[in-house]
This record gives structure tokens, C-alpha cells and sequence, in this order.
């Protein structure tokens, strides 16, 4: 079984964001990027089959050369190679056609991304990428078991879980619960120096650029920010709170 797994490099969670022109642009000034951690289950899912059924684990990136570490990082977890689309990733559209070609040229059995990235929380690529793939397609998946060419994937709906069976080729949307948190991998010293002789591909994009465009860029208010009352108001609101939403 031939696996292709997506890898975001995004923003640590412990970050601070800011923007640059006009807010209309990331700072990425003192920020450090990781593996986005949806992709980061999916990716230890990828080894767990590697490593229990002799699949080959490939893992892809778009995005510039700013990216390599990330996947060098994901090489040191035990990946087989890595390949890096070299654009700018701009807008999911755009991501998905580029990894469509990826995996439409690789012949791969199974692709496993991330439901979305932390950064953009899209939520998109990996339904595009199986439409564009022509493949079968399982979101927010927390378990996932292939046998030959059948898969048995669980996912989470509102409200509880749905087991579902499919076929391959396929491509998942993986979260929290793919695989235990105490079961994510951090690279080893021997894994660090594999992955320095892993062959890391570098392909040049093939679509003409994005659907989108960013304009402009706003932070959420500051936790504990306190909105105002006007004056002028503030009667008015004592009585509403006194006499509809009976708060003495």
C-alpha cells in the first residue's frame, strides 16, 4: 500500500501573531512552525500501517522553502520520502489542485490529511483533493483500518460516531483520536540523521496561482476586554435587565 500524507507547516499554538502592512500580510518574524497537529496524527496512523502492513509512506508539502524543516521533521519520524510543491500556498483551491497532481502521479492507495490546518481552519482541501482525485472521501475520521483494498474508517458526527466502509483508493480528513496523543512521535537522534538522507523532491507548481486574494488581516478582541456603555444608555439597560431578564 502506497500512503501520501499532507503536511501544514503552521504557526506553534504558543505563537504571537501579528501583521504586516496594512495588516493585510503574516509576520512570521520570531514565529516558530510545526507540523499542523491534525496532519501530525495522520502522519503516526501512516507509520503505524508502515510498520504493520510493509506500506511505503510519502509525505507532501506546498509551499516554500521555508517548509523543509518541517518535513525533514516528518522524515525523521520515519517517512520514506519527501516532496515539496514549491508556490506559496494561498488558498485550499489552490492547495488541493496541487496535491491532486501529487497524488495522481504517485499512484497513491491512501491519502490521509489533516481535517484542517490550525492556522486557516479551512476545513476544505481534503474533500476537493478526493473529488479531484476521484476517490472515496472520510472526514473528521478518529480510526481507520484497511484489509487488501476494503477500509473500515470511524468517524465523529453530531452528536456521536459513524463506522463506514469504503474501498481504496482513499483519501481521510484525520483529528484528535486517529491515534492516542501518548502515541505521537518525537524524532529520535537516529531518526534526525536518516532523515538528512531521505530524498526530499522539489516540483514546481502547475496550476497559474490562487482564487483569492487576502485584503486585510484583524485580531480577535483581547481576552477580558471590556466593552463600554454609553451613559446615555446605561437606564435604559439597568431597566431591561430589571424587568425582562429579571436579574435583581
Amino acid at each position: 500500500m502506497k500512503i501520501l500524507v499532507c503536511i501544514s507547516h503552521v504557526p506553534d499554538t504558543t505563537s504571537k501573531i501579528n501583521f504586516t502592512d496594512g495588516d493585510s500580510k503574516f509576520d512570521t518574524n520570531g514565529v516558530q512552525f510545526v507540523i499542523n497537529p491534525n496532519d501530525e496524527f495522520g502522519l503516526t496512523r501512516a507509520m503505524w500501517f508502515k510498520e504493520k502492513q510493509g506500506a511505503s509512506v510519502d509525505v507532501v508539502n506546498v509551499g516554500g522553502a521555508e517548509t523543509e524543516p518541517t518535513l525533514r521533521k516528518a522524515l525523521a519520524i520515519g517517512a520514506d520520502s519527501a516532496i515539496r510543491v514549491n508556490t506559496e500556498a494561498k488558498d485550499g483551491f489552490q492547495v488541493a489542485k496541487e496535491l491532486a497532481k501529487v497524488a495522481k502521479d504517485g499512484g497513491y492507495d491512501l491519502v490521509i490529511a489533516g481535517r484542517e490546518s490550525i492556522d486557516y481552519n479551512g476545513g476544505m482541501v481534503p474533500g476537493m483533493l478526493a473529488e479531484l482525485t476521484n476517490a472515496n472521501y472520510v472526514t473528521n475520521c478518529i480510526s481507520l483500518e484497511v484489509e487488501g483494498v476494503n477500509a473500515t474508517a470511524v468517524r465523529e458526527i453530531d452528536g456521536g460516531k459513524e463506522t463506514v466502509t469504503t474501498s481504496l483508493p482513499l483519501v481521510i480528513g484525520g483529528q484528535k483520536g486517529l491515534v492516542e496523543e501518548t502515541d505521537l512521535r518525537i524524532p529520535n537522534m537516529r531518526g534526525i540523521m536518516m532523515a538528512r538522507k531521505k530524498p526530499l523532491n522539489v516540483v514546481e507548481a502547475t496550476t497559474s496561482g490562487s482564487e483569492t486574494t487576502s485584503v486585510k488581516f484583524e485580531k480577535p478582541a483581547p481576552k477580558g476586554a471590556v466593552t463600554l456603555v454609553d451613559a446615555g444608555n446605561l437606564d435604559e439597560l439597568v431597566s431591561l435587565l430589571h424587568n425582562e431578564a429579571k436579574v435583581i
